[in-house]
């Protein structure tokens, strides 16, 4: 069976099994203990703990999984991934123990038809129910029934606390030759005979953080099941890097690389890694993570660079990885059809990434291997921590990666050290934007701080004036300077830097005798880097220069900033005051806002939040600067920014009665001048965190206005003037509903005649009444209800029924109690004519079905139906 079938055989057979289907739910973590969802239950937690309702007591999913605990084992072992998927079924205080340990056997053994001499148990070695139900309901032999202790057979919680208990392990025997060779091996064992495929965890309790295990209102089942592992035991394969879905990734890497796969281990290993890791890339890509220096971002980032290191060790220098993509993307795209539709800025995500790590990898590659050569050469088999961060730092280097190439080399690394680098370089980028300044400190010193002199209330003057120039340098076609003073706003606080001039000799560009495009303005400690473009002349230290704003880009910029200030205001008053900004991007007439809250705004929300800021517009209410200590601005209730850090001497913008935060942001004098606030997005950037994106002034103006030519074109199409076009709309929804209805009734008097057309064909064999068929036009879930609706109509008897989807063949059977009990089996009927189709399937006794790729005999196998009754009610 191919991956997909595996996956779907198994969302099928608790389907059938009264289960309800749940697609997978994020890869990014929705709780605080992981940063990525690590295993099928974690998304369901809430529903263990009994703080959420689940919609049905029984429910099962394939979930998308991210682990980082293993990752030095991947790519070494036969089983080990850092992306994967896990199959699982759940019972919220529905079945137990008994139920389901018999739904794991009977899924393996009859639906999959594992072999039952290749499958080992492993139960905690407290629980004796477990150990019964092996026993005696399944019937093992005592010797295949192992018992482990907590370090094996206990699951849990994720994290420090949550759900968590004993559990019961089925483990498949990939053979001898994969085992220590001792007599005595068996599941538990650390070598690589024994397979965990299966692992059905009773949730019985609810860790504490102090680590008390309290007993949960309701037990349930969590269970695991890794579809890589299943895929290797049933397509008989020795890793899971050789199954269907990873082979074409491990063969497209190999021809990239110019690197045969089979014919060297330590070659194979980093393939299978770089195989590993680009499904992982992919999927984290996929949630909208970009690379960065922190949290998911940095998973991602620290992913693709140690697969471009690996690479680099395999002869390959340029960017490959983003050309990856795509034959994942193929492989996944039944399941996760997001894959394919994100394809292109997924390859542009990591080719970006690629492109920025190249620059500097050659170089610090070659820095390491000094460091560790003369780390050797001293006697010395540990790496400073300090040579570590200058890697991290300077050329780009995860942590992990450095100590991954400093082991292979037999030495440590000074980690301590390291995070005592980190923190220095923390408390700097507090005082420091994430700018990366042209200048070395040594160009700056002596400088004194930059005065800037364009606070509001701003008018003509301070928006331009005269400076002098303290510092020059030139970085090819890029000219950066400092000034004494300078009316230029420099990018912080979310806010982006003024543009503008510099004039050499007049304060008119008509008659200067230099002419200096400002395009940015970063502040580099206490001083301001101004990035300019020259036009005409030349920049040089110790020039005087007429410094002058764009007044009207930076009156869009105020615009966004203060209708910022008021979104903030509105979201705490109208979602609560655990609402709190968590970033923020000001532009002209345009603003990002993103803040904590768990979920996204209703339609109402945004409504009520677009009224209150627009109101305040009309209200015309003052907007005021001031000056203050932090400790007066704390008590007079001054907003601050969580994680931001504050000298003394603080700014407050007050908007009256509506906001007051401590800012050193252009904003205007009067809400006003803002014009008008329209949200035109709203998204989720991360766990609980929303983003908000916004137009002000003109642009706010535009969007109005291009939707009212939207309005006045579907009125034109409609033919009704605008104020009649909802009606003239619902109007066609009704006649659309109708048009479906009469399509319903139709379809439902087709299928009556379907019914008929069966039932009038049936044959009576040894007694049984059988109604046998092939049904075009019909996908799996309608022969499904088909099925249904003809053992409700015959009562008694036996139903096979098989037709054409997709180019497959589909056969679904059932059979009604009495006949079973008579020897009638659903699952031995469908899989005997699906092997005629050269397909296979199975299933209960009283529903199963089965698919095949022949669909030209599947008449055929039909017209053995009889037969194959006459054998089962004969041998009964």
């Amino acid at each position: 069976m191919t991956t997909k079938e595996l996956r779907r055989a198994f969302l099928d057979y608790f389907w059938q099994n009264d289960h309800l289907i749940r697609e997978s739910f994020s890869l990014v973590s929705s709780d605080k203990s992981t940063l990525f969802t690590s295993a099928g239950m974690q998304p369901l937690i809430p529903y263990f703990l009994g703080t959420a309702r689940p919609p049905q007591p029984r429910m099962a999913t394939c979930q998308k999984c991210f682990r980082a605990d293993d990752l030095d084992k991947v790519g070494f072992t036969w089983r080990h991934l850092s992306f994967f998927e896990m199959l699982g079924n759940f019972s919220f205080g529905d079945y137990f123990k008994k139920e389901a340990i018999r739904f794991g056997w009977e899924f393996f053994t009859e639906v999959l038809r594992l072999p039952k001499d290749r499958l080992w148990i492993s139960v905690y070695k407290e629980d004796e129910e477990s150990y019964d139900i092996w026993k005696k309901d399944i019937g093992l032999e005592e010797v295949r029934i192992v018992r482990l202790g907590k370090e094996d057979n206990w699951w849990g919680p994720v994290g420090a606390t949550g759900p968590c208990g004993p559990d019961t392990e089925i483990h498949y025997d990939r053979g001898p030759q994969f085992g220590c060779g001792r007599a005595d091996c068996q599941p538990g064992c650390s070598c690589d005979r024994w397979g965990e495929l299966w692992n059905i965890v009773f949730q019985q309790y609810d860790q504490q953080p102090d680590g008390t295990l309290v007993p949960l209102p309701r037990p349930g089942i969590d269970t695991g099941l890794g579809l890589e592992r299943l895929a290797a035991a049933v397509q008989g394969k020795e890793t899971v890097f050789d199954i269907d879905i990873f082979a074409p990734i491990v063969s497209e890497i190999s021809r990239l690389l110019g690197v045969a796969y089979g014919e060297d281990p330590a070659k194979d290993s980093s393939l299978r890694i770089i195989a590993d890791h680009i499904r992982a890339i992919t999927f984290i890509a996929a949630e909208g993570i970009v690379p960065s220096n922190e949290g998911h971002g940095y998973v991602l980032r620290r992913l693709i660079r140690r697969g471009m290191r690996l690479a680099w060790s395999l002869g390959k220098e340029e960017p490959f990885l983003h050309q990856l993509v795509t034959v994942v993307a193929d492989q996944m795209k039944d399941a996760y059809p997001e894959l394919k539709e994100r394809r292109e800025i997924l390859q542009r995500t990591v080719f970006q990434e690629e492109s920025r790590f190249e620059e500097t990898l050659e170089v610090g590659l070659a820095r390491l291997e000094d460091k560790i050569e003369e780390a050797i050469r001293r006697g010395n088999r540990k790496l400073s921590g300090r040579d570590a961060f200058v890697l991290y730092d300077t050329y780009g280097f995860p942590l992990e990666l450095t100590l991954e190439i400093a082991r292979e080399a037999g030495l440590q690394v000074d980690t301590e050290e390291f995070e005592q680098e980190m923190e220095r370089q923390r408390q700097r980028a507090r005082l420091k934007t994430k700018f990366v300044s042209p200048f070395e400190d040594r160009d700056l010193e002596g400088l004194p701080p930059t005065e800037f002199f364009s606070y509001m209330p701003e008018s003509e003057e301070n928006l331009e004036g005269e400076c002098r120039v303290l510092k020059v340098l030139t970085q090819g076609k890029d000219v950066w300077c400092a000034l004494d003073r300078t009316p230029f706003y420099a990018e912080g606080g979310g806010q982006l830097a003024d543009k503008g001039y510099l004039l050499a000799e007049s304060t008119d560009p008509a008659t200067a005798s230099g002419i200096f495009r400002v395009v940015d303005a970063q502040w580099i400690g206490d001083i301001v880097a101004h990035k300019v473009e020259v036009e005409k002349g030349t920049l040089a230290v110790g020039q005087r220069v007429w410094a002058k704003v764009d007044r009207e880009r930076r009156q869009r910029i105020r615009r966004a900033h203060t209708a910022t200030h008021l979104l903030h205001a509105a979201l705490r008053n109208r979602l609560g005051p655990s609402v709190f900004q968590s970033g923020s991007v000001v532009d002209e007439d345009r603003l990002r806002f993103d803040f904590s809250y768990p979920k996204p705004l209703t339609d109402e929300e945004i409504k009520a939040i677009e009224d209150e800021i627009n109101g305040h517009i009309l209200s015309s209410i003052p907007v005021q600067a001031s000056t203050t200590t932090l400790q007066e601005a704390r008590r007079l209730g001054a907003m601050a920014l969580f994680g931001e850090k504050y000298g003394e001497r603080v700014r407050m913008i007050q908007i009256n009665g509506v906001s007051l935060e401590l800012c050193g942001g252009s904003h205007l004098s009067n809400t006003s001048q803002i014009g008008l606030f329209k949200v035109v997005s709203q998204s989720g950037i991360g766990a609980n965190i929303r983003r908000i994106e916004a137009l002000t002034g003109e642009k706010a103006r535009r969007f109005y206005e291009e939707r009212m030519e939207i309005l006045k074109q579907g009125s034109s199409l409609l033919e009704v003037p605008p104020e009649q076009l909802l009606q003239a709309i619902e109007e066609l929804k009704d006649r659309l509903r109708e048009i479906e209805k009469k399509w319903r009734e139709l379809r439902e008097q087709s299928l009556q005649q379907k019914i008929a057309d069966l039932l009038s064909s049936a044959q009576e064999v040894q007694g049984v009444r059988v109604v046998t068929g092939v049904v075009t036009d019909m996908d799996i879930e309608s022969l499904r209800r088909l099925a249904d609706q003809l053992e409700v109509q015959i009562q008694s008897g036996i139903i096979v029924l098989g037709t054409v989807d997709d180019g497959k063949v589909i056969f679904v059977s059932k059979v009604t109690k009495d006949v079973v009990a008579r020897g009638g089996h659903a699952g031995h009927l469908v899989r005997d004519l699906a092997k005629i189709t050269d397909g296979g399937g199975g299933g209960r006794p009283d529903f199963a079905q089965a698919g095949g790729r022949n669909p030209a005999r599947l008449r055929e196998a039909l017209r053995k139906v009889p037969e194959l009754v006459i054998r089962q009610i004969q041998k009964s």
